[in-house]
């Protein structure tokens, strides 16, 4: 009797963190990798938002078939504004809790409930972290090591992967910490704003999963954002 009385409560509460967590994908022509993704989260939450950022592929067509919420942007934006519409959109429907996963398949909804854990223990952000390793390519793992460095130097946030896109974050933190970057750089503004508000933020470490060699942070890219970390740092 006491054993179906703990697993009805942990089914209630297991159905009560699905119903507060939102989790939000932007996505530019994954048209191949989008079901996938959306398939495995749907075991973890029930609010989906697929943000098609102006995808010269079906990735809108495909997604809106996967019962979830999409939106779309007419043209290529940017990462930084696919997950921001998102965001704003969860928001005003009452999100609590809300995920950033990359729709590639580089992050695995299997580790949602993690993420969802730490928030609930009392932190206002949460931030995945990579193992660094030679599965990384060399330059992302330099450079994210650069910019770790530059983090930790400028807003005393000591981080071991400043650049992973899976995050969660309250919808209190989120009025704090919300970017004005439009690409790649909302990541490094995020936690810039994290720093500024002196946000509670845990870190937890995340499968390493590179589907494409070559997508991500670019060197420009970098040099763009420790650039703006200075400016966002210093500004009014």
């Amino acid at each position: 009797m006491r054993k179906q009385k703990q697993q009805t409560k942990v089914q209630t509460m297991n159905q009560t963190l699905q119903s507060e967590a939102w989790v939000i994908i932007p996505a530019h022509n994954e048209a191949e990798r989008i079901v996938k993704v959306i398939e495995k989260t749907k075991q973890h939450v029930q609010n989906i938002i697929v943000v098609d950022d102006g995808s010269s592929d079906n990735t809108y067509e495909i997604s809106r078939h996967q019962d979830v919420i999409v939106l779309k942007h007419a043209i290529n934006i940017g990462k930084g504004a696919a997950l921001k519409t998102g965001c704003d959109f969860a928001t005003k429907k009452g999100a609590k809790i809300m995920i950033s996963i990359d729709a590639d398949g580089q992050h695995n909804p299997e580790e949602i409930p993690n993420f969802i854990r730490e928030i609930k223990k009392g932190n206002d952000i949460v931030f995945g972290y990579r193992q660094m390793s030679k599965k990384m390519p060399f330059i992302f793992r330099f450079g994210n090591n650069f910019i770790n460095r530059i983090t930790k130097y400028i807003y005393k946030i000591d981080m071991k992967d400043t650049q992973c896109g899976y995050r969660a974050f309250t919808a209190d933190a989120y009025k704090k910490i919300r970017w004005q970057s439009q690409s790649y750089e909302m990541e490094s503004e995020m936690i810039a704003n994290a720093g500024k508000h002196n946000l509670k933020y845990k870190e937890v470490p995340i499968q390493t999963i590179y589907a494409d060699k070559y997508k991500g942070t670019t060197i420009i890219d970098g040099i763009k954002i420790v650039l703006k970390m200075f400016w966002w740092k210093f500004k009014k």
